[in-house]
């Protein structure tokens, strides 16, 4: 038998964490199984659904890695095949028409919360006479297609994560709706339930790995393959994605979406890597670093954790920069330029190349995200600085003046500048000048990048002096 998983998304937002991370999980899964991983789109929410969603979806696994070996398959083009599916269902008495109107459902729930009772579909349209449905029709009521849940059986499956798993048929609300409202004659739009399971069905779908909180509509789902003569797939619910505060990870905490990762900075390879740290340990529990093809190799539910995984930042700065750190110079650079350019910085991709890779080389070691870049690079790209308060005061410093003037002179003077040149002029200015060495390096440190802290001073120097800026700022300083 071949192992096939799917990821099925509802194209009603941006690819979301949560998914992305069982989109990893099912991945990860089917690799090791040698199986495949089918991609499904369910959009049978019409008013919802929309065409950018469907983009950013795949284009967000698509930046992940997570190639699928299927689809993407569109319920939206497969609403014939559940309609077949609900007329089954029908013919076999295990589904009927629901006449219920809106205020009498308020009403049902109404009197359930006085008496403290939980709110479900009392059944009360499950076994009208022909004459009753004529009559509801007569009134003009539209009806919702419900299948019939026995309150007496018990669903129980072994999750791979989580064990057995045992739910009672009373528990699951009264009979639910598999199709919305329509008219007598005619079958609504299709819900999740009855699509989801005839899909799986028809994809022959083995391994059906999801949040925990699917758990509920599991057992809704298990009838549904039962009576429509389907394989009943083996069940994995993963842990939840929490916030800090142990709630479930929402659009309320801010970032929540891959693009928006991927817009601050965070490589695919360590997102990837860290998505697949929520929730799983490792064979060797020391190793954090891995990509998804050696995760593949080790993966297994036995080490996913039924706890939810609280998601950390700290953690995945941390992985995000070894990843920078370990990245060849030309193919960091090539990722820092979309950043550099959005900012606005003034450079030619191509002429400017090798210094751009320069730039890469020298502040490279110091991200933890790409969009680091844009901040630690702000002051090689324009003529001018800006000074901060610490520089202003460094350059009020008695002997400042004097220390830049002497540079400026030595440096008009000088064919080239080289970290040896640059150093011997440091040194004589010092000799010349009786002036501390501190003084002068924190002094020109003021007065080229406009702080007293940041990346090497003689190889910033350096870049600055390829566009010919290093004077510039000199002279700006001296002029004031």
């Amino acid at each position: 038998m071949t192992v096939r998983v799917r990821l099925a998304p509802s194209p009603t937002g941006n690819l979301h964490i949560g998914t992305a991370r069982t989109a990893v999980f099912n991945w990860l899964f089917a690799r090791n199984q040698g199986g495949e991983f089918i991609l499904r789109i369910e959009d049978t929410d019409q008013e919802r659904s929309r065409p950018e969603f469907t983009q950013n979806i795949l284009d967000g696994l698509t930046w992940l890695g997570l190639n699928w070996d299927k689809g993407p398959f569109f319920q939206s083009e497969r609403l014939d095949l559940y309609r077949e599916a609900i007329c089954k269902l029908l013919d076999a008495g295990l589904a009927y028409r629901c006449y219920c109107t809106p205020e009498e459902l308020e009403e049902m729930r109404s009197a359930q919360k006085a008496k403290n009772q939980a709110p479900r579909y009392d059944n009360r349209h499950r076994d009208l006479t022909a004459a009753q449905r004529a009559a509801l029709e007569a009134e003009g009521r539209s009806a919702v297609i419900r299948f019939k849940i026995d309150d007496n059986r018990e669903i129980r499956w072994n999750d791979l994560v989580r064990g057995s798993v045992v739910w009672k048929g009373s528990d699951l609300g009264g009979d639910m709706v598999i199709a919305r409202a329509s008219s007598s004659n005619a079958i609504g739009q299709p819900l999740y339930n009855l699509a989801v399971v005839v899909d799986d069905i028809d994809m022959q779908i083995t391994h059906v790995i999801r949040g925990e909180d699917h758990i509920a509509n599991t057992a809704k789902q298990i009838l549904l393959y039962e009576a429509l003569g389907g394989m009943v797939p083996e069940f994995a619910h993963t842990p939840l994605i929490l916030n800090p505060d142990g709630r479930k990870l929402s659009k309320r905490d801010g970032v929540t979406s891959i693009s928006d990762f991927q817009n601050l900075g965070y490589t695919a390879p360590a997102l990837a890597n860290y998505m697949t740290l929520l929730g799983w340990t490792p064979t060797d529990s020391t190793q954090e670093i891995f990509t998804l093809e050696q995760a593949a190799k080790n993966f297994g539910f036995d080490r996913v954790n039924k706890a939810g995984a609280k998601f950390d930042w700290d953690k995945l700065d941390w992985l995000n920069g070894q990843y920078i750190h370990n990245l060849p110079v030309s193919e960091l650079t090539d990722m820092l330029i979309p950043y550099w350019k959005e900012a606005g910085y003034d450079f030619d991709p191509q002429s400017d190349r090798l210094w751009l890779e320069q730039l890469t080389t020298l502040i490279g070691p110091s991200l933890t995200r790409l969009k680091d870049a844009v901040d630690m690079a702000a002051m090689f790209f324009p003529s001018s600085v800006s000074l901060d308060e610490e520089a202003q005061q460094q350059l009020q410093q008695e002997g400042a003046q004097t220390v830049l003037a002497a540079i400026k002179d030595k440096l008009e003077s000088e064919p080239t500048l080289t970290a040896d040149t640059v150093k011997d002029m440091i040194k004589a200015v010092t000799k010349e000048t009786k002036l501390k060495k501190g003084l002068i390096m924190r002094s020109l440190r003021a007065a080229l990048t406009g702080a007293v802290h940041g990346p090497d001073l003689v190889e910033s120097w350096l870049l600055l002096h390829q566009r010919g800026t290093d004077l510039t700022r000199l002279q700006n300083i001296l002029d004031r």
